[in-house]
Formats: C-alpha cells, structure tokens, sequence
C-alpha cells in the first residue's frame, strides 16, 4: 500500500512538474523557470518586507528576459525601389486639398483616385514648363444697373406663406436676365435651392425669381395711356432726358371703358423694356477708358480694331399696347368688358398672352396690375433647349509643336528605300576616293 501511494505521489509531482514547464503561447516563457529566477533574487538581495514586493521582483525578472542584447548601433537599411513609390503618392495626397485617406478603400475604388491625382500633378507639370497658352478672352461682364435705374428700380420682398417673415430680393445682373431668357424651370419654393439648367444659371433660385420678376414688369405693366407723363426736366449725364422718370398726370380724366376694352392703343407700357444685353439701358463695353488710351499707337494697330458695336435700342417709355408684336401667331394682349349686362360698372380687362397670368384693369382715373402665374413665358408649340457652342478649333501653332499624320506603310517602304540607296552611294563614294589614294 505504500509503495502504491509514493507511485501516486511522484505521477503528480511528474505532472505538476511538466505543468510548471509548459511555456506560454505569448512571451514563450514557463512558470518553472520564472519563480526559479523570482526565488534566487529574493535570496539574493533579500529585501525587507518581501511578500510586500514579491510582485515587483517577479515584473523586474520579467522584464529582464526582453532586454535586447543587441547593440543599439545599427546599419541604416537601403530605401527600395517600393518605398521610392510610396513617397511619390505621398506628395501626390498632400498636393492635393480633396484627397483624404481612407483605408477602406478597395481596388476599384482606389485606381480612379491615382488618375485623378496623376492628373492633377500633369496639369502642374503642364503650367510650368512653358507650353502653348490659350489665346481664348471670355466676353467682358456687363454690369449691372444700379438700385434705383432700369432693371433695378424697385425692390422686391417675398413671403412664402402668411405670417412668416419677408425676404428681400437681390438685385438682378444683365447674365442673370440672359440665361433666364434661355432656360424654363419651375420653381420650388426654397430660394436658396440651386438652379439646375444648361446654360447654367448664374445664381440660386431667388437670382432667378428676381430675374422673371423684372422681365414679367418690363413686359405686363401697362397703364392707360396719358396717365403718366416723362419727365424730360431731368437729364443723365449726357444731357439726354431720363426715360425712365415719370410722374402722374393731374390733368388725366380718364378714358371710357368701352373705349379702353377695345382699343389697344389707350393701354401704353409704363415700365423700361430690357434689352438684349440685359439692361434697359444700353452699355457699350469696347470703350476704352481715356487714362488706358496710348497716344501714340500706331495706326495700323487702330485700323484693326473692331468696329463700335451698334447700340441697342428699345422701345421708347409709355409705348402703346398696339405696337406689341405677335409671338407664335398670338396677339399678345386679350381686352374685354368685365360684364356687358351692367356696363354702367363695368371695368375694362387686360390680359397678358405672352406671360399668361399677367392681367390688368381700369376704370376711370384708376387703374391696377396684379400677375398671379407660374413664372413662365409662352413657349408656343414646343420649348426647344439651347444647344452647346461650338467646340474650340485646336491650337495653331509652328511646326515643332504641331502634330502630323502618321506615315503610311507605303511611305515608310519609300523612306527606307531611300535610306539604303543613300547609304550605297556614300559607300560607293569612299571606295573611289581610297582607290584614288593609291596612285
């Protein structure tokens, strides 16, 4: 029975033991031989209080198993041609302010990204190694009018719904009133909303509210004729009467109903009509200022010079109604009593063909607009969208730079016939002229 338990004894002391030996899968290192080493410290350097810093004494052997037994001194490794690469792309991510790292990044995603960046860096290298320079001037910008004049002589406020605030419109800019002319967008209500169109418009949507705004006025504001009158007292600085400065005729006694619902011509148009450049009034942008003039330019440099431009006219302030041209086979304007059983009350109705929604009435010595509408112009049977430019010609230039066909099969056979033939004949030549040394 003994020597059973002292067989028991050892199999566990065996067992325990290889317990003990078994190293981590971490730091590859055994409890065996860990509280061996933490043991000969202790007796080594027998600390006081030694339960207390059992713990450090067994970090501190620890930590000595990592020392590195290395020198610190080490060769610098070479830089591959890989690590060259990726410091390339490198400055290719800080030249550029959009790019930003993203890990996450899969194959597909990541080629676009090294274009764009290649790209970028070409156009550097393009700019600064001397390569021909466009010769194409974009088109002067047309001012605007200032607050108080023409497109610009009142302003607007909006409000969306009752009870919320009123906004103020900005004023309108000639590119504004051009793009408008060209594109048909409803609008959605929200005045900071882009304005998606092709030409692009120059602006969001209160640019573009503002813009119809001022093309609706120039275009349905009517009144009856002799119940404004110009005032030609005041001048511009020119000398030129204001054309659009008028006031109200206190000697207008008003025209007869039926008359006016009949009659075109007693309507007349009381707001500046636009031009074409987008002002009502005209801006000749060739002129130079007379500080940039050079007295002595050459002559031949003043004969190419483009001729003045033609000024653009409009009709003039308080035109009638009758001199309104047609639009897509439509009379422009549509007049009517307002009831034919009581024409004692009646009033005479105008009503606005070519921006449908634009009305106005009279009666006697008053008179109102009002336009209730969606903002559109009539378009007739179709609204046809403005089509791209033409593209640019290429650039023209000498010989060194200009690009040429590349040659036929034909003309390389020729070429090269051509070359050995040459070569034979030198070959011929040097062979005559070493003979010749021989005498």
């Amino acid at each position: 029975m003994e020597e059973n338990k002292e067989a028991e004894l050892l199999q566990s002391a065996a067992a325990l033991k290889a317990f003990l030996l078994k190293n981590s899968t971490k730091s590859n290192l055994n409890l065996y031989d860990h509280l061996t080493h933490v043991l000969m410290k202790v007796m080594d350097e027998q600390p006081e209080n030694a339960v207390d810093v059992i713990e450090d004494i067994s970090r501190d052997v620890k930590r000595s198993m990592y020392v590195d037994k290395q020198s610190t001194l080490q060769d610098v490794p070479e830089t591959t041609p890989a690590e060259l690469l990726a410091e390339k792309q490198r400055q290719l991510f800080s030249a550029t302010q959009d790019a930003e790292e993203d890990e996450d990044l899969v194959l597909a995603e990541q080629e676009p990204l090294w274009i764009l960046l290649c790209l970028n860096s070409f156009q550097t290298f393009f700019q600064e190694n001397a390569v021909p320079q466009s010769t194409y001037k974009p088109p002067p910008v047309v001012p605007k009018e200032t607050v108080g004049t023409g497109a610009n002589k009142f302003l607007y406020y909006v409000c969306k719904e009752p009870g919320l605030p009123w906004i103020k419109l900005p004023s309108v800019t000639p590119a504004q009133i051009d793009v408008s002319r060209q594109i048909r967008k409803l609008f959605t209500g929200r005045l900071e909303a882009p304005v998606k169109s092709y030409p692009p418009f120059p602006g969001n949507e209160a640019n573009y509210l503002r813009a119809q705004i001022a093309r609706i006025s120039a275009g349905t504001h009517v009144s009856p004729q002799g119940f404004f009158l110009i005032m030609e007292e005041e001048d511009d600085e020119e000398g030129e009467p204001l054309q659009d400065s008028y006031d109200v005729n206190p000697d207008f006694e008003g025209i007869p109903v039926s008359e006016m619902a009949e009659s075109l011509s007693t309507w007349v148009h009381h707001v500046q009509h636009i031009l074409p450049q987008g002002r009502c009034t005209w801006l000749n942008l060739s002129m130079k200022p007379s500080e940039d003039i050079d007295e002595d330019e050459d002559m031949e440099e003043a004969e190419e010079e483009p001729d003045e431009p033609e000024p653009e006219v409009g009709p003039p302030l308080l035109t009638p109604l009758s001199q309104d041209a047609e639009l897509f086979n439509t009379p422009p304007w549509t007049s009517k009593m307002s009831s034919t059983l009581t024409s004692v009350h009646a009033i005479a109705v105008l009503r606005s063909n070519l921006w449908q929604g634009g009305h106005a009435y009279a009666s006697g010595k008053k008179f109102e607009n009002i336009y209730v509408g969606w903002g559109l112009k009539t378009a007739g049977d179709g609204f046809s969208p403005s089509v791209p430019p033409t593209p640019l010609k290429e650039y023209v230039g000498d010989e060194e730079i200009t690009e040429v066909p590349d040659p036929t099969p034909r003309d390389e056979r020729e070429l090269a016939e051509a070359l050995v033939a040459a070569q034979e004949e030198m070959e011929g030549s040097d062979r005559e002229d070493e003979s010749d040394d021989d005498y």
